[in-house]
C-alpha cells in the first residue's frame, strides 16, 4: 500500500516542494510519509529560533528558523510575519521549484467515503496539470476529469481553457470558521465529501484557506504574499485570505485559473475561538472594506506581469485602504519589500542563490 501510494504520488517530485510552517516537531509527517517522502520539504519555523524542530528521519528538508529569515533578506525581513502561520509565504520565496504545496502541521490524511486513504497531493497535482475554465462556468464542473466534459452549449472557442494557477483544496472534520461561527457551533464537524472539482469564475472572489493549498510558483508565486501578521501587528488570520483575493485579481487580469474542490485533508486540532477573535477582531470589521475594494480593483494593461500587477495592486491599497486603517499603508509598503525581496532571490531566468551556502 505504502509502496504503491509513493510511486502514484512521486509525479513531479523533482519540480515541487512542500512548504510546512511549524512552531513543533513534525511527527505528523508519519502519516503522510507515503505521499511526502518522494519531495523536497522547506519547513518554516515560527517563534523562538532556539528551540529545536525534530523532523521524522527520511525526509529531504531544509529548516529556516527566523535568524534564517533575517540573514537571508536582511533589512527586508521585515515583511515576513512573525508568531503567525504567514511566515510560511518565505518557504514560497526560497525554492526554487516550478510548484508548491503548503500544509499545515494539525492536517491528516483524510478517506474518501469508500475508506480509501486520500492522496491530497496527487490530487492537487492534477489539479495544477489541467486548464481551467474561469470564463464560462461547466455545469459538470471539471471538464477535463475523467467521466466528464464540456456540456451542450459551452462555446468551442473557450474549450481549450487557461493554465491553472492555484488548486485550492478542502478540509474534513475541524470546518475552516470564523471566531463568531466557531463561538456559536463549537461541536460542528463537517463530515460532507463532495467528489467535485470546479473553477472559480472571473470576477469572483473566495476566501482562500492556506492549509491545503498547491500553486504554480512560476504563474502566481510572487503574488503569494501573506502579508503582515501575528506578532507586533493589529490582526491575524487574514493571511491566506489576504493572498486569496490578490491572487485572484491578478489571476482574472492575466488569464490564469483557480480551481477549488478536491482534495480533501483531515483537519484534527480546533483553534481556540477567544484567542481568535482576538486576532481576527479588526478584520472582521475592515473585511466589509477590503472585499469591496477588491471587487472593484482594475490592473491596467501595461501589468503583464506578476510582479507589476502586484505592484500595481500596492498602490491601490495604500491609495484606497490606509483610509480604513494606517495599517494598510505600513502592509502596502510591505507588499512592495515583498516583490523585491523576491526579486532579489529569483532573478529573471536564473535559479534561487542564497547566501552562505543555505540552498
Amino acid at each position: 500500500m505504502a509502496e504503491s501510494a509513493s510511486s502514484a504520488t512521486s509525479m513531479l517530485k523533482d519540480e515541487l516542494d512542500i512548504v510546512i510552517p511549524t512552531i513543533r516537531n513534525l511527527d505528523f509527517l508519519e502519516m503522510w510519509r507515503p505521499f511526502f517522502q518522494p519531495y523536497h520539504l522547506i519547513i518554516v519555523q515560527d517563534g523562538d529560533p532556539s528551540k529545536t524542530i525534530k523532523v521524522p528521519e527520511g525526509f529531504d528538508y531544509e529548516l529556516y528558523n527566523r535568524n534564517d529569515i533575517n540573514r537571508i533578506l536582511g533589512p527586508r525581513a521585515n515583511c515576513i510575519s512573525f508568531k503567525d502561520s504567514a511566515c510560511r509565504c518565505f518557504g514560497y520565496m526560497v525554492s526554487k521549484k516550478k510548484y508548491i504545496f503548503t500544509i499545515d502541521d494539525d492536517c491528516f490524511v483524510a478517506s474518501d467515503p469508500s475508506g480509501k486513504p486520500i492522496n491530497a497531493l496527487g490530487q492537487h497535482i492534477k489539479n495544477l496539470l489541467c486548464p481551467s475554465t474561469p470564463f464560462f462556468f461547466n455545469t459538470l464542473y471539471d471538464p477535463y476529469r475523467d467521466g466528464a466534459d464540456f456540456v451542450r452549449g459551452y462555446p468551442f472557442s473557450l474549450r481549450e481553457g487557461v493554465p491553472t494557477a492555484v488548486s485550492h483544496g478542502l478540509w474534513l472534520n475541524i470546518p475552516d470558521y470564523d471566531a463568531p461561527t466557531q463561538l456559536v457551533k463549537p461541536l460542528e464537524r463537517n463530515t460532507r465529501f463532495v467528489d467535485a472539482v470546479l473553477t472559480i469564475p472571473k470576477g469572483t472572489l473566495f476566501p482562500m484557506c492556506g492549509m491545503n493549498l498547491a500553486f504554480d510558483r512560476d504563474l502566481i508565486g510572487a503574488a503569494m504574499y501573506f502579508g503582515l501578521m501575528g506578532d507586533g501587528q493589529p490582526i491575524g488570520r487574514y493571511d491566506d485570505m489576504w493572498a486569496g483575493w490578490c491572487i485572484k485579481v491578478i489571476c482574472d487580469h492575466l488569464g490564469l485559473g483557480v480551481k477549488t474542490g478536491l482534495p480533501y485533508i483531515y483537519h484534527s486540532k480546533a483553534s481556540n475561538p477567544f484567542v481568535n477573535l482576538r486576532k481576527e477582531y479588526k478584520g472582521i470589521f475592515w473585511q466589509e472594506d477590503i472585499i469591496p475594494f477588491f471587487q472593484q480593483v482594475v490592473l491596467p494593461k501595461d501589468c503583464t506581469s506578476v510582479q507589476k500587477c502586484y505592484i500595481e495592486l500596492a498602490k491601490q491599497v495604500k491609495d484606497k485602504l490606509s483610509k480604513v486603517d494606517p495599517y494598510f499603508d505600513k502592509l502596502a509598503d510591505a507588499m512592495v519589500t515583498w516583490i523585491e525581496a523576491w526579486d532579489d532571490l529569483n532573478p529573471a531566468g536564473a535559479p534561487a542563490k542564497l547566501p552562505n551556502g543555505k540552498a
